[in-house]
């Protein structure tokens, strides 16, 4: 089941070696328990997505010149996302600053081929009985 995604959800890349969390900037005026939640426009490099330790994105120009200095093996070299398009598909039936509302499943892709996830929604509100 789809959950909304909030300030400090956590992600991971398919080309990173660490996790990051989500930066969301109070903006759109819409809070969970004072927490910031997200759309699907907030996919902007070093202000949403921070890096995920070190890239091994064969793509990446960078990790590509390590690579070849050191004659073929695969090198990583330190993170930063390239995010220029939006979250998919965002939650489209519930709309955050007229943009939809980010959700858990949205993936976001990097242009050196990594697929960004979530593995952690942010704010999570438990019951007590």
């Amino acid at each position: 089941m789809p959950m909304q995604v909030c300030m400090g959800a956590m992600m991971a890349c398919t080309f990173g070696v660490a996790p990051s969390s989500l930066v969301v900037l109070p903006t759109n005026k819409v809070f969970t328990n004072m927490v910031p939640d997200a759309n699907i426009m907030d996919h902007i490099p070093m202000v949403n997505i921070m890096p995920f330790g070190m890239c091994m994105s064969p793509s990446n120009p960078v990790v590509a010149a390590a690579t070849a200095a050191a004659l073929g093996v695969l090198t990583p070299m330190p993170c930063i996302p390239a995010t220029p398009a939006p979250w998919v598909p965002g939650a489209v039936t519930d709309l955050l600053g007229n943009f939809p509302a980010l959700d858990n499943v949205s993936q976001l892709m990097c242009i050196w081929g990594g697929v960004i996830t979530f593995t952690s929604p942010g704010e999570m509100t438990v019951e007590v009985p």
